[in-house]
């Protein structure tokens, strides 16, 4: 993250740093999210369902840990959860 201006007191200064290291950090979580979410969906597209399965045990446990962290919410990681899920459990 770019930083346009420079705090003058101390903690402000700390806290721009921090807050951007943070920053880095949830979207190197959130790109995680979205690559595991993108293999089960080309999985089930593809119709392998064994593979699905198991990019959706990959998913899942991903997507939790990034409620534990703080970075989705739990309801948000729930529905993406329960859509991917549903989508493997459609497949035949």
């Amino acid at each position: 993250m770019e930083v346009f201006y420079m705090a003058n007191i101390k903690s402000a200064k700390k806290r721009i740093l921090t807050s951007n290291k943070k920053a880095e950090a949830n979207k190197a979580v959130k790109t995680g999210v979205k690559s595991v979410i993108k293999n089960v969906r080309t999985a089930v597209e593809s119709g392998d369902k064994a593979a699905a399965q198991d990019a959706l045990k990959k998913a899942e446990a991903t997507i939790d840990k990034a409620a534990t962290k703080g970075v989705l919410h739990k309801n948000t990681a729930a529905n993406k959860v329960s859509k991917l899920a549903s989508s493997v459990a459609k497949m035949d």
